[in-house]
């Protein structure tokens, strides 16, 4: 609860400070944003799901550009296998900068998972073109495409008494 209340306390401050960011470059995220978002990273990393999305979507209440944020919750959708919700952050992600490589592979492998390989396999040639194939973007993606969606979990099957 201290915790929630502390993430609600710096989303606020980051608000009250919002007209005075508006005039900075789209390239340059406020420091608190960038913090949080670091933390979150750090959470996605220890299998903390909910403590990385809590602390993920303050950092982009404190700065709704930090395409960095966006990423991670793509990542952190991705893990908890809500694959749509990730298509919707990278989608964020890449409004604010179309060719973000990280953006473009985690929605590429989402689209994988949903079943939607003909439209990752277009995020792979544009991964392709920005960087070639030596890149890590290009790699992950290739190899969801080809190892395909995974295999959804099977279900008992129940046996009725009569």
């Amino acid at each position: 609860m201290a915790k929630r209340l502390m993430l609600l306390t710096l989303a606020l401050t980051g608000m009250a400070t919002a007209p005075l960011s508006a005039q900075k470059p789209d390239d340059q995220i406020a420091p608190l944003s960038i913090q949080l978002q670091k933390q979150g990273e750090a959470s996605l990393t220890a299998g903390n799901f909910t403590s990385a999305d809590d602390v993920l979507e303050t950092a982009l209440a404190v700065d709704p550009r930090n395409r960095a944020a966006f990423i991670d919750l793509a990542r952190v959708a991705t893990r908890q296998k809500l694959f749509g919700k990730a298509v919707r952050f990278a989608n964020k992600a890449l409004a604010l900068e179309p060719n973000d490589r990280d953006a473009l592979a985690v929605q590429g492998v989402a689209m994988v998972e949903l079943g939607a390989t003909p439209r990752a396999q277009q995020n792979l040639t544009k991964l392709q073109s920005l960087c070639g194939k030596a890149c890590p973007q290009v790699s992950e993606l290739g190899a969801a495409i080809t190892r395909g969606p995974s295999p959804a979990p099977a279900k008992p099957v129940s046996v009725s008494k009569k």
